[in-house]
């Protein structure tokens, strides 16, 4: 029987009917620190955004092996699968963008994890490359600036920024001031 993960926070935007259908896109997502305090994100170069590397669990996929692919996909980190575990959940829900009469449900599962020494080449998808999606370790305080001044014409995506911005914030009062101390 699967442990339910630690709700952190949901966001229920409230702005569909009751009894429209419901579209579920669960995703894992790892939170990674390298040894100078810094959190492996995914930067938009695009939209100027950063969110932690990650994305949808596919059919027949268990969330550990989601959150190695995905990793691996988007950033080029090699995840250790060892030492993955768990942080907590957030759970998205809002009309959906793409289908009427549609709830866009997304459970987001986070997990801290280490990575390897070394990094491959990313494997991104059309939507993902457009992004002009890299890997960048920054501090706290400057991803969550960042995502701050984030504006987008895409309802959609501004809930997405809003939700990983949230979660920074978490981490950032998780680890006091301690942010940055050490300079790499």
């Amino acid at each position: 029987m699967e442990v339910i993960m630690e709700l952190l926070f949901e966001i229920d935007l409230h702005d569909y009917e009751l009894d429209d259908n419901v579209f579920s896109r669960p995703s894992a997502r790892g939170v990674i620190f390298d040894d100078c305090g810094r959190i492996a994100l995914v930067y938009s170069q695009k939209e100027k955004y950063y969110k932690f590397p990650g994305g949808g669990i596919l059919s027949g996929e268990d969330k550990k092996e989601a959150l190695i692919r995905e990793v691996r996909e988007e950033t080029g980190l090699v995840v250790i699968p060892k030492s993955v575990r768990e942080f907590g959940s957030v759970l998205r829900r809002q009309k959906s963008n793409k289908t009427p009469n549609t709830i866009f449900e997304q459970e987001n599962f986070y997990y801290f994890c280490e990575v390897e020494n070394i990094v491959t080449e990313q494997k991104l998808d059309e939507y993902e490359a457009e992004a002009g999606f890299i890997l960048r370790f920054a501090h706290l305080d400057e991803a969550i600036d960042t995502n701050l001044k984030y504006k987008t014409e895409d309802f959609f995506d501004e809930i997405m920024i809003k939700r990983e911005t949230k979660l920074l914030q978490i981490l950032k009062k998780k680890r006091g001031t301690h942010d940055n101390i050490l300079f790499c």
